[in-house]
């Protein structure tokens, strides 16, 4: 996770992270990973890797807060999905990204 003053908003970490090619934007649908950009390419858990996330509260509420996941797929595509964390997350989103993190993928941090 960065900490970074200059990291802190999602923009500018989202623009960063486009910059070093991870460019396509995720969702989570029926248990699968899919690119915004393609109705039928879709990764299960086993396909993705969580590269790096980042954490961000809201400024005038604490509890608004937001997550930004890095992923990177088996086929090389590389791109972000975000979520509201905690209770107010997408619980499908979160669900996915976990089952990921179970199979004992660890976070990596070559990209920088």
């Amino acid at each position: 996770m960065q900490d970074k003053e200059e990291e802190r908003s999602l923009i500018m970490v989202e623009q960063k992270l486009a910059k070093d090619g991870f460019t396509e934007d995720f969702r989570v649908s029926d248990g699968r990973l899919r690119p915004f950009s393609s109705e039928t390419i879709s990764y299960g858990p086993a396909d993705v890797t969580i590269v790096d996330f980042y954490r961000f509260e809201g400024e005038s509420d604490p509890d608004d807060m937001s997550i930004l996941y890095a992923l990177e797929c088996s086929d090389g595509t590389r791109g972000t999905i975000s979520s509201a964390f905690g209770p107010a997350g997408d619980s499908d989103s979160m669900e996915f990204l976990k089952q990921v993190e179970d199979l004992g993928k660890n976070l990596r941090k070559d990209h920088k």
